[in-house]
């Protein structure tokens, strides 16, 4: 019998328009995940609210991430593509994972943290607890592995925390997952704050690039893109944050590595060098800007993907509800 393939689960919040950076960093690689792995990846909504949201701009956001995430190479086919508040077991798993996550856990993580400072007027109790439903949107599906970058490895600590804590009391319920990092991934930070990862919520917007932006607003933005004054392109992140930054790009759009890439741009200086970086991710977004907007054209289409994901997506996630129910102790229906 053929070995059966471990499940993958990882998802991004359509709380913005997708950027380069969760394209280079994430969904590019997931794409190349499905010969291996039984892959889930969902659009995360109900963590967006944490956040005060526009109710109409939430909606258009996720739906234009569907299409983004099949423009991307995501086959529905192959990938289990869902809506996170489609699947009610995520609020029902993610309530008594709460019981079962500690206070001083919730209060130690960093995103809560960062968040909180951010939105000062806004410190909900779903801001700290959502640690609690992001373990239950992993364990729900029984996932071996979740795709994340270096920083986000907390997260995962928390689920493994929480699904130790719980099997000890009742037995093997929930599988233990393991961080997974690609081989081939990159940490894309701000343009105009390479010292911070490049981000949808960033108030400087000449610093984030979006995967469906105009390229002549791309190419804007590489070309007011920080560098320093030494006028050397060189890899060295913790001198050169900047120009470092904008090679990782290159390389990851261009497929050159950076010493291919310090002798193309030997004695140029950085004019020559960003707009060159500027036009490889122009024409590494473009096909897929174009076949967004093909796939928003046919809401019919999008809305069989959607509704298909969220049913298979349920089938799994209901059987592990019903078992952790159980367990518990709740009176079956």
């Amino acid at each position: 019998m053929e070995d059966q393939k471990k499940r993958i689960l990882s998802g991004i919040q359509p709380s913005g328009d997708l950027t380069l950076g969760s394209y280079l960093g994430a969904i590019r690689n997931w794409a190349a995940l499905a010969d291996e792995y039984d892959c889930y990846y969902m659009l995360a909504d109900m963590h967006t609210i944490t956040v005060r949201q526009v109710p109409a701009d939430l909606r258009r956001h996720t739906l234009t991430q569907v299409a983004a995430y099949i423009a991307s190479g995501l086959d529905p086919e192959r990938n289990v593509l869902f809506v996170q508040s489609h699947v009610p077991a995520h609020a029902q798993l993610g309530w008594v994972l709460d019981c079962y996550t500690m206070f001083g856990e919730l209060s130690r993580m960093t995103q809560f943290k960062d968040k909180s400072a951010k939105n000062a007027d806004n410190i909900n109790a779903g801001l700290f607890t959502y640690p609690a439903l992001m373990a239950a949107d992993i364990l729900l599906y029984q996932a071996d592995l979740v795709p994340v970058g270096g920083d986000q490895k907390q997260h995962v600590e928390i689920c493994r925390d929480i699904a130790n804590r719980f099997n000890g009391i009742y037995g093997e319920v929930f599988k233990i997952p393991e961080p997974y990092i690609p081989k081939v991934g990159a940490r894309i930070m701000s343009l105009t704050s390479p010292e911070n990862k490049m981000s949808k919520s960033d108030k400087d917007q000449n610093g984030c690039v979006y995967m469906l932006e105009k390229p002549e607003d791309i190419m804007r933005k590489f070309k007011k893109a920080v560098t320093d004054s030494e006028a050397v392109v060189r890899y060295d992140p913790a001198a050169k944050p900047g120009v470092s930054n904008l090679m990782q790009i290159y390389s990851v759009a261009s497929g050159r590595d950076f010493a291919e890439i310090e002798r193309e741009f030997d004695g140029q200086g950085y004019g020559a060098f960003k707009t060159a970086v500027g036009e490889a991710v122009v024409e590494l977004l473009r096909p897929i800007r174009e076949e967004t907007e093909r796939l928003l054209a046919d809401r019919v289409y999008l809305e069989q993907v959607y509704r298909g994901g969220a049913e298979k997506a349920a089938r799994v996630a209901d059987r592990t509800v019903a078992k952790v129910y159980k367990k518990v102790g709740f009176l079956a229906r």
